[in-house]
């Protein structure tokens, strides 16, 4: 598999100079996101139910229009502690320049203590593609769409027409 060199540059601003001996990086050479963390003064305790906004103290500026970043949970805490993103993934335009901030929710059964500098989320960096929408009256029939038996039977034609959960489980 080849390697890409060429790493794209991200202007990064230092909203707080306690973030300067916390800065996102990658955890080893195959991390696909870094850690953001919490720039908290005190530690903060979200109750079950409770979503709070939380300071990372870093904006950074992507700049170039086919990339754009994700703000992603981290595994552990969602899995063990019930500590997810309020809004699920935060997605941060190539044109964006302020703060990043990190909605946190925990949905959890039990509170939960999050320590100022602890690391909450990850940012991920993807390539984007901007569509052009094109109105039609129909769609042209796809090569599966032909390959489907009873095509008349609800759920069984064109993909989508059945709704949710028409393709199967298994």
């Amino acid at each position: 598999m080849p390697h890409r060199d060429a790493k794209p540059r991200l202007a990064v601003k230092l909203l707080d100079e306690r973030l300067r001996d916390h800065m996102p990086r990658y955890a080893t050479e195959g991390s696909a996101g870094m850690d953001l963390r919490a720039l908290l003064d005190a530690p903060l305790t979200l109750e079950p139910g409770q979503c709070e906004l939380v300071r990372t103290g870093l904006a950074i500026h992507i700049a170039d229009p086919g990339l754009a970043g994700l703000i992603l949970p981290r595994s552990g805490l969602g899995h063990k502690h019930g500590i997810v993103l309020g809004n699920l993934v935060g997605l941060i335009d190539s044109d964006y320049q302020g703060e990043l901030m990190i909605s946190v929710w925990n949905r959890g059964r039990s509170d939960f203590t999050l320590e100022p500098f602890e690391r909450l989320a990850q940012y991920v960096l993807v390539p984007v593609v901007q569509a052009e929408l094109e109105v039609v009256d129909d769609f042209e029939p796809g090569q599966n769409d032909t390959d489907r038996p009873d095509t008349d039977k609800p759920g069984t034609g064109p993909r989508g027409t059945g709704g949710f959960g028409s393709s199967g489980r298994h």
